[in-house]
């Protein structure tokens, strides 16, 4: 590597200047002490792990996006984390297991990708997200999405929030009831996330399924809009597996949930949304920008995370990258004042200074050679210390 270009950065690999990495430090305590507010505990996983651990169960539909390497203490494979997901789940299986009935744990870390997960996506977000563990009603996905949507708005999301929810039990009961095999029900599943309608009705006609089977999975994929739509789908899909019609019922309780605790928030009812097909099991949501067409925060139930760590019990949660967020933050109203003063070592100035940094303004000491542009000066005259106005704008 030349002179020239050893400052690039691998692509897809970024960084945030001072303006940004400030915004970024205030948006994180906000947002901990939010979570922390409503009862979650934060828990600081490592940045890697042995690689077998971190892509255990569902998780190896990670592996993909996982970079590795080997330890050269015990030769074993590790993996560098890129989902804290994962990790707070065996957290919560293995090493709080016998904390309590019902646990809720937060995190916020850096997560690193092999690939971007879209064109524009860093490859190394920071991830923050909350997690319950422990119960399986709707009324624990709601708390998600309730805390979801109130740290988005801390957080300066701009423009109307709007929300997309599912439930990856509808597609998988139907297909379970048509009888697909697992290449059928793949090439489905891959024609709903594309909405292809005709794709679908092609696939479905070469399959040896009943007409009823193959009506509803045909439906499936149209069967998105506002609330209305779970009434269309409980006359389209009555012939459907209990399965199936648990699954709709659910989402109706979190209508009427999200009715009373999210009053403003735009629903929207998505019964082919299967993102996180291979690792949800239930309800699945995302939040959206009027503006965008980018998800902004995720989220979803995942029944038995913590099986193979000897702990199976039901999860949901959500995540979202603060580096997507943080150019949306407000930025303070009030400017901390600057104040520099010469490099001494007058005892009463060291008291000055430290009492100037404690009442929240910046100090900044001119080192030999050299001047600092402030608003204010810290001097000694008559004697004593004091602090002046020099005229000069600067930023804080």
């Amino acid at each position: 590597m030349t002179l020239k270009e050893s400052w690039l950065l691998p692509e897809g690999i970024d960084e945030l200047m001072p303006e940004e990495a400030t915004q970024l430090e205030r948006m994180h305590r906000l947002l901990v002490d939010r979570m922390q507010s409503w009862g979650y505990h934060l828990v600081v996983p490592p940045l890697i792990e042995y690689l077998d651990s971190l892509l255990t169960g569902t998780a190896k539909t990670l592996d993909l996006q996982t970079f590795k390497l080997i330890d050269q203490l015990s030769g074993r494979l590790l993996g560098v984390r890129a989902d804290m997901t994962p990790q707070v789940a065996r957290i919560a299986a293995h090493r709080l297991r016998n904390n309590a009935e019902i646990l809720r744990l937060c995190y916020i870390g850096s997560v690193l990708h092999t690939l971007p997960a879209s064109q524009a996506s860093s490859r190394n977000p920071i991830q923050l997200g909350a997690e319950i563990y422990g119960h399986a009603g709707p009324e624990s996905d709601m708390e998600s999405i309730q805390l979801m949507v109130e740290l988005l708005e801390i957080s300066g999301a701009t423009g109307s929030i709007s929300l997309d929810i599912g439930h990856v039990g509808i597609y998988r009961g139907l297909a379970d009831y048509a009888e697909l095999d697992q290449e059928q029900e793949q090439a489905i599943f891959s024609a709903m996330q594309r909405k292809a309608l005709p794709e679908i009705l092609n696939l479905l006609s070469g399959y040896a399924i009943t007409e009823t089977a193959r009506s509803m999975l045909a439906a499936l994929s149209e069967l998105n809009g506002d609330v209305s739509v779970l009434d269309k789908a409980k006359q389209i899909l009555h012939d459907a597996p209990d399965s199936v019609l648990n699954a709709l019922d659910t989402l109706v309780v979190l209508a009427e949930m999200a009715k009373q605790r999210l009053p403003g928030i735009q629903l929207n009812f998505d019964l082919a949304e299967l993102r996180g097909y291979h690792y949800h099991t239930g309800v699945v949501f995302a939040a959206y920008q009027s503006n965008s067409a980018q998800a902004i925060a995720l989220g979803g139930r995942y029944d038995d995370i913590g099986q193979d760590f000897g702990h199976a019990q039901p999860a949901t949660g959500f995540s979202l990258d603060l580096k997507k967020l943080v150019t949306r933050f407000p930025k303070p109203t009030e400017k901390r004042q600057t104040i520099s003063t010469v490099w001494s070592m007058d005892p009463q100035q060291l008291e000055w200074v430290t009492n100037l940094r404690e009442q929240g303004n910046i100090v900044v000491f001119e080192l030999p050679g050299s001047k600092t542009p402030s608003e204010k000066k810290l001097i000694q005259q008559d004697g004593r210390w004091q602090v002046v106005e020099t005229g000069t704008n600067t930023r804080g």
